[in-house]
């Protein structure tokens, strides 16, 4: 499954439509997502922004063990998009670290 995160934008062919963060990480709880992009605005902040999946995917990767898709960000927003891509970083890093330590 392929999980586009957006209020705006459709999503692309072949990839589900979610709105808002706590619909991405229900569908990321079943395992079954390959791929995620993200936007960060979604219209309401007090849902939650496409920061706050990226947040859970890293807590996930590091104390559960997660496996995450590969992820995208394709937000507009330049401070948000630095910060996206930062967590994406750690992500990694927690990614590799525990790939490494079998």
């Amino acid at each position: 499954m392929r999980i586009y995160l957006d209020d705006v934008r459709p999503a692309p062919p072949g990839w589900q439509q979610v709105r808002w963060p706590d619909e991405a990480i229900t569908l990321l709880k079943t395992g079954n997502v390959r791929e995620i992009s993200l936007d960060h605005d979604l219209g309401d902040d007090t849902r939650g922004t496409g920061y706050d999946v990226l947040f859970w995917i890293e807590e996930a990767v590091a104390m559960c063990d997660f496996d995450p898709p590969v992820i995208r960000v394709h937000t507009v927003n330049p401070p948000a998009r630095n910060r996206m891509l930062s967590a994406l970083v750690s992500i990694q890093q927690l990614t590799e670290c525990y790939c490494g330590a079998d």
